[in-house]
C-alpha cells in the first residue's frame, strides 16, 4: 500500500460484522481464564494485553500504523512527545554514558538532555548541524552511547543530513535517533536514510487538530545490538527470569525492552481514548500535510519580499541555506512552520503578535489553524543567551505554523500586522 492508503488501513482490519471505525478499549484490565496464562503474558512468552500500561488494543493498532507508516518493526506510544525521547534515549543510555546531539533542536528536549539527563549522569554533547564530519567525530567518546537530532529542527527550521549523521554513528558502533515530529512519514522517512529509531511529538501534525498530547517511539529493528555497547540488550533481565532481549525478540528487541521494561516502571502511556483521537488525524495526515505545505511555501515567498522582514527560513525558499537538502529529504514538501525575523528585534516581533487577528498567538505548533509564537520568551525561556544563539534562536525570531485556511485570509492578516509593526 502506499502511504495515503496506509494512513486508513494500517494497523486495525476489521472482520465479519465488527467496527469500521478503531474501536475505543476503554478499560484499564483484561480477564482470563487460568493463571497459567496470566504468567505466560508476564513471562513474556505469550503476547496479549493484561494491563493497558503495557498495551491496550486501540494503542496497539495505532502503534502498528505508525510503524508502517515509518517502516519500522514496531512502535510504542507514550503519553507526549517528550516521554517518547526520554524513553527512546533511556532505553539505550544509562548513568556513565554520553551521547551527542545536534544543537538545534526544540528547547524542552534541549533542557531534557542537558539538565534533567545531566542529573542522572549523563553527559550530553551538542554539535552544530553544519559541523564538519571531523568536527562530529571528534565530539564521539569510548561511552558514546547514541546521536540524536531533529529532521527539522524547532523553531529555527534546519534541515538535519539524516545520512551523514547515521554514517559517522554507525562508524562509532551507536544508534541514530531522529525526532521526525515536523516532517512527519508522509514528507520523510528517516529509517530510509539510515536512522535506526524515529520518535514524534505526534501532539504535532500526527494528530494536527490539538485535541490530544502524545509521542511514539517507531523501532527499525535494523541496528545490530549485539556490539557489545548495550549490555541492557544483550544480558539477561533480571527483572524478567533473565530475558535476553537480542536473542528472545530479534529484530524488535529495543522496542520490546522500551515497552516492558521502561514503560513498566515509568508508566508514560498513552491512553485508548487518546490513541483513538490521534488515528482520526493519522487518517487524514496525507491530506493536510499536502496544504500545510502548500500555504507555508506561499506564506514564506510573501513574508520574504516585505520590508519589514529581516530574514525568513523556509527550505523552498532559494538562497536558503537547507535548499539543496530538502530536495533530498523533502522533495514533496517542508512542513507548515516557518521561522522569521522582523527588523526592529524583540519590540517589532511583540507589536507584530499582539496586532494579529486571525492567527492565533498559541504555545503549540503544527496544527489545522495557524498559529504564532516568540520562541525566546515561551519554549526555550530557560535557555540562557549562549544557549540560544547556539540553538540559532535570535531573540526577536517569530515561529509561524501556517494552517489550513484559505491562504489569501492568511496573508491578508500577516500583512495588517506587519503594517502595524
Amino acid at each position: 500500500m502506499k502511504i495515503e492508503t496506509k494512513c486508513l488501513h494500517e494497523g486495525y482490519e476489521p472482520k465479519n460484522g465488527e467496527s469500521r471505525a478503531l474501536p475505543i478499549y476503554q478499560s484499564t484490565t483484561f480477564k482470563y481464564d487460568s493463571t497459567e496464562h496470566v504468567a505466560k503474558l508476564f513471562d513474556l512468552t505469550e503476547s496479549g494485553f493484561f494491563y493497558s500500561r503495557l498495551g491496550n488494543p486501540t494503542v496497539d493498532a495505532v502503534e502498528k500504523k505508525i510503524a508502517s507508516l515509518e517502516g519500522g518493526v514496531g512502535a510504542l506510544c507514550t503519553s507526549s512527545g517528550q516521554a517518547a525521547n526520554m524513553l527512546a534515549v533511556l532505553n539505550i543510555v544509562s548513568s556513565g554514558d554520553h551521547m551527542i546531539s545536534a544543537a538545534s533542536i526544540y528547547g524542552g528536549t534541549l533542557n531534557l538532555f542537558a539538565v534533567t539527563m545531566k542529573k542522572m549522569g549523563i553527559d550530553v554533547t551538542f554539535v552544530d548541524n553544519n559541523a564538519t564530519d571531523e568536527e562530529i567525530q571528534a565530539a564521539f567518546r569510548p561511552n558514546t552511547k547514541a546521536v540524536f537530532g531533529e529532521t527539522i529542527s524547532n523553531p529555527t527550521i534546519a534541515i538535519f543530513d539524516i545520512e551523514r549523521f547515521a554514517a559517522l554513528a554507525h562508524k562509532n558502533g551507536v544508534p541514530l535517533i531522529v525526532d521526525n515530529t515536523f516532517a512527519t512519514p508522509v514528507l520523510c522517512r528517516p529509517i530510509e536514510f539510515g536512522a535506526d529509531i524515529v520518535t514524534h511529538s505526534t501532539t504535532k501534525y500526527l494528530d494536527g487538530h490539538a485535541v490530544q498530547l502524545g509521542g511514539v517511539i517507531v523501532d527499525s529493528g535494523k541496528f545490530d545490538w549485539t556490539g557489545g555497547k548495550f549490555p541492557g540488550l544483550t544480558e539477561p533481565d533480571d527483572s524478567y527470569h533473565g530475558v535476553v532481549y537480542t536473542k528472545d525478540f530479534g529484530e524488535s528487541a529495543y522496542i520490546t525492552k522500551a515497552r516492558v521494561q521502561l514503560m513498566r516502571d515509568m508508566g508514560t502511556c498513552q491512553s485508548a481514548m487518546g490513541a483513538f483521537l490521534l488515528n482520526l488525524g493519522l487518517e487524514t495526515l496525507p491530506v493536510r500535510m499536502e496544504r500545510h505545505c502548500q500555504n507555508a511555501a506561499a506564506v514564506a515567498s510573501f513574508l520574504s519580499a516585505r520590508p519589514e522582514i529581516e530574514s525568513v527560513s523556509y527550505p523552498t525558499l532559494n538562497g536558503d541555506p537547507y535548499h539543496e537538502m530538502a530536495a533530498k529529504y523533502l522533495p514533496n514538501g517542508c512542513s507548515g512552520v516557518i521561522a522569521f525575523t522582523l527588523k526592529g528585534g524583540r519590540a517589532a516581533g511583540v507589536r507584530f503578535i499582539d496586532s494579529l487577528k486571525l492567527i492565533s498567538l498559541v504555545v503549540h505548533v503544527a496544527d489545522i489553524r495557524t498559529c504564532v509564537l516568540h520562541p525566546a520568551s515561551s519554549t526555550h525561556r530557560q535557555l540562557t543567551d549562549e544557549q540560544l544563539d547556539a540553538a540559532g534562536v535570535a531573540p526577536g525570531l517569530i515561529r509561524l505554523s501556517v494552517g489550513l485556511e484559505n491562504i489569501d485570509d492568511i496573508l491578508e492578516d500577516l500583512a495588517q500586522a506587519l503594517e502595524q509593526a
